[in-house]
């Protein structure tokens, strides 16, 4: 069995780029090109049988587009994508910021 975590890692890299930024589109002289966040991870062990398991996922979260009309290029966000992934960090980041704060004055 080949080593599956260099086969995972090459696999992962060929993604790269095109995991974050989708395919230009042309619609009626406009050209769009997506872009999401994205992160992934994979693993894998063996056994001093020779039993052994991978598995791996990933994730993408759309936040926007860049659009190009003739020589204007531009990012246009999407807005409800961004609130999804900013109102959790904003929370989670208060939380900890408030915990340091209270650390430090003690």
């Amino acid at each position: 069995m080949p080593n599956i975590a260099l086969e995972l890692g090459k696999q992962s890299a060929a993604l790269g780029v095109k995991s974050a930024y989708g395919e230009q589109q042309d619609v009626d002289g406009i050209r769009l090109i997506p872009v999401a966040l994205t992160w992934s991870g994979f693993g894998g062990g063996s056994d001093e049988a020779g039993n052994g398991g991978g598995g791996g996922g990933s994730y993408a979260i759309p936040v926007g587009a860049y659009i190009r009309r003739g020589d204007d290029l531009r990012f246009e966000p999407n807005i409800v994508a961004l609130l999804a992934v900013a109102v959790p960090f904003v929370f989670i980041a208060g939380r900890a910021l408030s915990r340091v704060i209270r650390a430090l004055k003690k």
